[in-house]
């Protein structure tokens, strides 16, 4: 019997009871919907989770920093407290232009990011902002961050300094002698790339400056730090919505090698705030870098770099850790999801295997006359799996549909609620999966009705009424 010939009788069968054929398929649309919708809760947790890391640090970036190692070679540097000096040296492994070019040496790294950190507060009228965090970075680094700017421009040119502001900088002013924040009450006094701001890099004397008592202690009162403009290059774009926060809103960029020029031009014989500094307490003539952004060519060689990162001396972080913690439990909750939708699957096959025994038990004279005739065994045995597999494959597909239907109400939901974007994640193999699982089922719970449809005697067939 041919292929074509087997569809067409199984599929002339089933719809002769038109109604228990589609009460069957309707259980196999349930519990296919009911696995489909169940993991893709889990594949979008999981998806949504690994947007977050990559869009906040990175699935294949390391994190380096200064690391301290055993006395000997390399830099030491004295620790004191209270007054009192330790005389114990250990060595501490900055990060400097040649742990850049080590660094990229290193198999399976793409590139080696410098960044260097420093805090300025910035006057406008009697509005202050006093503590926003710049970061010099290369030209190429801040390209990479993928800022979408609002106005003006990304830092390029090394010879001046100019900054980059986030979108939430300019909330963050307030007035000093009421601590009120004209943001609070949706209000913008500074235009960051109109307005001229002051920028005070030296913090402590600013500090010092405006709570030193001079006249009551007899001392002399401490002079105010030098303020100084510096251009605004651009400012990040806002969101959409009120919540608009992103990894930079609250970050300042420049160009390294301007900050580096400038900082040795203001604090010329001085330390540099967040420097380290001899046992005497003079600054390095080099600026070392407040950490380091290594780029790894694949996910899968991250934490054999970190490692050897680590063998160095230096101090590395990755998400990796994370990322593996969290696609175990992501791992554990699919397969809890999955399992709660397979009952309904369940139930479904027991629904196949009845319908296929009450097929059986109508058309037993049928089957008695096909033996009769010659008919294969094989063949009687075929018939029966392929109206199993046709019950399966009808409701998998519908099943399929209405996952879709389900995955569409429920993003739309969890997005109406400013959440997440995807809560719920079909992908095509997903997909596939759930259609050829149904169709497997459908078979498995048709193969005893059909095993015993290929046992009956003939001349006992035939003689059923």
């Amino acid at each position: 019997m041919k292929i074509l010939d087997l569809l067409r009788m199984s599929s002339s069968s089933l719809w002769k009871r038109k109604f228990r054929t589609v009460l069957t398929i309707l259980g196999v649309v349930i519990g296919t919907a009911s696995i489909v919708v169940m993991i893709s809760l889990g594949l979008g947790l999981n998806k949504a989770t690994m947007e977050d890391i990559e869009r906040y640090g990175g699935l294949t970036t390391i994190q380096v920093y200064e690391g301290r190692g055993s006395s000997g070679d390399g830099m030491a540097v004295a620790v004191s407290s209270g007054g009192s000096s330790s005389s114990s040296k250990e060595k501490v492994m900055r990060l400097d232009d040649a742990t850049v070019e080590t660094l990229g040496m290193i198999e399976h790294v793409e590139s080696v990011s410098p960044i260097l950190q420093i805090s300025v507060i910035a006057k406008y009228g009697q509005y202050i902002n006093d503590w926003m965090n710049v970061q010099g970075m290369t030209a190429q680094a801040l390209e990479d961050l993928n800022i979408n700017v609002g106005e003006g421009h990304l830092p390029t040119g090394d010879s001046e300094l100019e900054f980059f502001y986030g979108n939430e900088i300019a909330n963050q002013f307030y007035n000093p002698k009421t601590y009120e924040y004209p943001s609070n009450e949706g209000k913008q006094v500074v235009d960051l790339m109109n307005d001229t701001l002051f920028i005070i890099f030296d913090q402590s004397a600013y500090w010092n400056s405006q709570y030193s008592s001079g006249d009551e202690m007899g001392g002399s009162t401490t002079p105010p730090p030098k303020k100084y403009i510096i251009p605004t290059a651009g400012v990040e774009a806002k969101g959409d919505d009120e919540n608009s926060w992103t990894p930079n809103s609250y970050r300042i960029y420049c160009n390294i090698d301007a900050l580096k020029v400038t900082l040795k031009r203001i604090f010329r014989n001085k330390a540099i705030p967040g420097q380290p500094t001899t046992s005497n307490g003079k600054p390095y003539k080099e600026i070392y870098y407040s950490q380091l952004k290594v780029n790894v060519d694949d996910i899968d060689y991250v934490q054999e770099v970190q490692e050897y990162i680590r063998g160095l001396g230096y101090e590395a972080d990755s998400n990796i850790e994370w990322v593996q913690s969290t696609q175990k439990q992501y791992a554990n909750i699919q397969a809890m999801l999955g399992g709660i939708g397979a009952v309904s699957l369940l139930v479904a096959a027991i629904g196949i295997t009845n319908t296929m025994m009450m097929s059986i038990y109508e058309r037993t004279k049928e089957i008695g006359v096909m033996k009769v005739l010659g008919c294969d065994m094989r063949n009687i045995q075929a018939m029966f799996l392929v109206e199993a597999a046709y019950i399966g494959f009808i409701g998998g597909v519908a099943g399929l549909g209405l996952s879709y239907g389900i995955s569409a109400i429920i993003n739309k939901a969890v997005a109406a609620s400013g959440n997440m974007s995807t809560l719920s994640f079909i992908p095509v193999w997903l997909a596939g999966a759930s259609l050829v699982f149904a169709v497997i089922i459908g078979m498995v719970a048709g193969f005893f009705p059909s095993r015993r449809a290929m046992k009956l005697s003939p001349l006992a067939a035939i003689r059923n009424e």
